[in-house]
């Protein structure tokens, strides 16, 4: 095959084998989760400990031996701002790696749909506001996550370069901001929302006065419930196809100042709030366009504030096990 074939999207078969790449992730379990209540009998999962995706030998026998007909690749090293700033090699060689190892075998054994999650920090720094999808490749990135953005950008260009080769309708799907259930809530690998959730929780247990948070408050930022966006990745699956990567959010956005106040209210919290201006905000703003998403038939359900208190009750409950 040397051409895309045509194809025309529509219903998966709940019955066939359905490999979700990091399914005990946050998007993965999320993904997991929604294709479990659609009716989806046929789930496949590894962990890590069980297969290393960065192991190419190890990725092309489980394949060989499961033969799964659908695949979400939600399987990534991911972390916010002071895990990426520090261990950039670390984010473009292991997610290199998980990409490469998994579309190779996936075009191998004949995989008929796929979907790449990438990140919306895979736009320039100063992209113009919402960002859309034609944005990609037009300027620099953002210095503190590039070595990451860089992996997930040459994961959609394999996308594209996979449906113009071997004609496979496979699609990849960038997401804003993510938050919920299975999130990471570690100082050194969070990302904002959840690293907000835990500081000012233990904040509001321990009577503190204030809580430092770093910056200025006020880049913007888009955040979008991970159940919608895993009812987003089954959506575009059935409904979507081109080489374009489609941008999954909610389109709308908020500064990290009122993110701070929502999630405070969402805890309890009632101390004071400062800045650390001597730390950095990262990129001033980031918002998606997500008329292409729309125009699919797709739009999210959960409300920021909603959706921070459910989080806040999911991270009160499990504390002991979740990700610290």
């Amino acid at each position: 095959m040397n051409s895309e074939l045509d194809f025309v999207p529509g219903k998966l078969d709940r019955s066939l084998p359905f490999y979700v790449a990091g399914h005990r992730g946050l998007v993965g379990s999320a993904i997991w989760r929604k294709l479990e209540g659609e009716g989806f009998n046929n789930l496949i999962g590894r962990t890590s400990d069980a297969l290393d995706l960065k192991d190419r030998n190890a990725v092309f026998d489980f394949f060989a031996e499961t033969r799964p007909r659908y695949v979400a690749l939600a399987a990534a090293k991911v972390g916010g701002i002071l895990a990426n700033n520090t261990y950039p090699v670390d984010f473009l060689s292991d997610n290199l790696r998980i990409q490469v190892n998994v579309l190779d075998a996936a075009v191998e054994h004949g995989v008929d749909r796929l979907l790449f999650l990438g990140s919306s920090c895979i736009y320039p720094k100063f992209a113009q506001q919402p960002i859309r999808e034609e944005a990609l490749l037009t300027g620099h990135l953002e210095p503190t996550n590039d070595a990451y953005a860089i992996a997930k950008i040459a994961g959609i260009m394999q996308i594209q370069a996979i449906r113009r080769q071997y004609g496979l309708p496979w699609i990849s799907a960038m997401p804003t901001n993510l938050y919920g259930p299975g999130d990471n809530f570690s100082p050194e690998g969070s990302h904002v929302l959840p690293s907000l959730i835990r500081r000012y929780d233990e904040a509001a247990l321990s009577g503190a006065q204030s809580v430092r948070n770093w910056g200025t408050g006020s880049p913007r930022r888009e955040f979008l419930h991970v159940d919608d966006m895993a009812a987003a990745c089954l959506h575009l699956m059935e409904n979507y196809d081109g080489p374009s990567q489609v941008n999954v959010g909610t389109g709308t956005d908020v500064t990290i100042k009122e993110l701070a106040g929502l999630v405070a209210e969402a805890v309890g919290y009632k101390g004071d709030i400062q800045w650390d201006t001597s730390m950095p905000d990262g990129t001033p703003r980031k918002l998606l366009d997500v008329s292409k998403l729309t125009s699919a038939g797709w739009s999210a359900s959960i409300g920021l504030s909603d959706g921070i208190r459910s989080t806040v009750a999911w991270y009160r409950e499990n504390a002991a096990s979740i990700r610290t």
